[in-house]
């Protein structure tokens, strides 16, 4: 069942040999409402600014116009009317393939000039059956566009790239007429089968580090590889803050002692409640990974322990700019970071009892009470990382 597995969704890109700016783009959101993904590819013509600004435009009008669950042969129709058409070639600027996985857990694909997008059933390629949807009015009548819907299992991948994975390597010897999609899917298989685990970021990591390889080092074209995991779901509880009544302790140290999943506790009453009532003694680290923040603690069986809310605000303002090419310190909150960042469903629990600590005027005014910070990181692990968020006040 749908339901029981979480949909991992990354992608990694390497830009066109000398550009600074990629000219595809990859977007995706999670619609909480809907319980709904929807993943869009585009590549722009060309490189540089000019594509990027094309895939943009395409990208997001894609994303837009899936979310109003309008039909596919529609959806075509609008984005490839609204774009220009380039006046030697006589083409669209831009390609796009739109990835949209609804509740009930249905996938529907819709391709446009894009390689066509590879469907892997645990480690082995599997065809969705494919069709064709031909557009019959407006300047683009008669253009032929992929589409298909399946229901996925578990350990399925779906695996989509732009023509610079493609057509990577074309002319040399290896490739003459470059890497090709039929190639991909037997990388891509190999790699599965040599890590059945391997997540969405990897897998997609490997095919751009390939296509680049490929190229000589030299990337012909821009190169982006996105990936969508259907998993089970690696679960992490949160603590922050000690329960509003005392005879509440024991509950909190019930839930961190039962949890299936890894545990972080935020702040130093937290951890003691927890030590105290799991009959656990507290090692004080004393060295300084980051100059910002006091150093973690260590209880026995717990993943990892901080300080409170300094910490839970350095890792909001690490959350604000964090994407794939961050490389994380070992401090406290790049700690915290890491964690978050390999986990799917993330578990709150926020003790409302007021910290007399925090009460002390001399402290910065942007001291924000937890529960602010905390729904803020929540926010972004959602939005920008489609971390599925639940919350409990003790």
């Amino acid at each position: 069942m749908y339901k029981d597995f979480y949909i991992e969704v990354n992608s990694q890109q390497r830009n066109h040999d000398g550009e600074r700016i990629c000219g595809d783009v990859f977007l995706n959101k999670y619609i909480k409402e809907e319980d709904r993904v929807i993943a869009v590819l585009s590549d722009g013509m060309g490189h540089g600014v000019k594509a990027n600004v094309l895939a943009t435009l395409t990208a997001t009008m894609a994303l837009n116009f899936t979310k109003e669950h309008k039909e596919v042969d529609r959806i075509a129709e609008i984005i490839m009317n609204t774009l220009p058409v380039c006046s030697e070639r006589m083409i669209s600027y831009s390609t796009f393939t739109i990835i949209d996985i609804e509740s009930s857990g249905s996938v529907n694909i819709l391709e446009y000039d894009n390689p066509l997008t590879i469907v892997l059933r645990g480690s082995e390629p599997f065809d969705p059956s494919w069709k064709e949807v031909v557009l019959n009015k407006g300047k683009n009548a008669g253009k032929v566009l992929k589409t298909c819907t399946f229901m996925p299992s578990k350990e399925d991948r779906i695996i989509f790239f732009s023509d610079g994975v493609a057509q990577s390597g074309m002319g040399s010897e290896a490739f003459p007429f470059g890497w090709g999609r039929d190639d991909i899917a037997t990388y891509a298989s190999t790699l599965v089968k040599g890590d059945i685990s391997m997540s969405a970021l990897n897998l997609s990591g490997k095919i751009v580090t390939m296509a680049h390889k490929n190229d000589a080092y030299k990337a012909k074209d821009d190169i982006s590889c996105a990936t969508i995991y259907f998993r089970e779901p690696r679960k992490l509880l949160l603590c922050t803050g000690p329960p509003y009544e005392k005879e509440k302790d024991g509950d909190l140290a019930v839930k961190v002692k039962d949890y299936k999943g890894k545990v972080i506790i935020c702040g130093g009453t937290t951890a003691d409640i927890v030590a105290r009532e799991l009959n656990k003694a507290i090692i004080d680290e004393l060295i300084f990974e980051d100059p910002e923040l006091p150093p973690e603690s260590f209880i026995e069986g717990i993943d990892l322990v901080t300080e409170g809310i300094l910490t839970l605000q350095k890792v909001n303002e690490i959350l604000k700019s964090y994407n794939n090419s961050v490389r994380l310190g070992k401090g406290p909150a790049d700690k915290i970071v890491r964690l978050l960042m390999e986990s799917d469903e993330i578990h709150f629990v926020i003790g409302t009892r007021i910290n007399v600590a925090h009460q002390d005027p001399t402290l910065p005014v942007d001291l924000e009470i937890r529960r602010t910070v905390v729904k803020r990181i929540a926010r972004l692990l959602e939005e920008k990382w489609i971390k599925k968020i639940s919350f409990e006040y003790i």
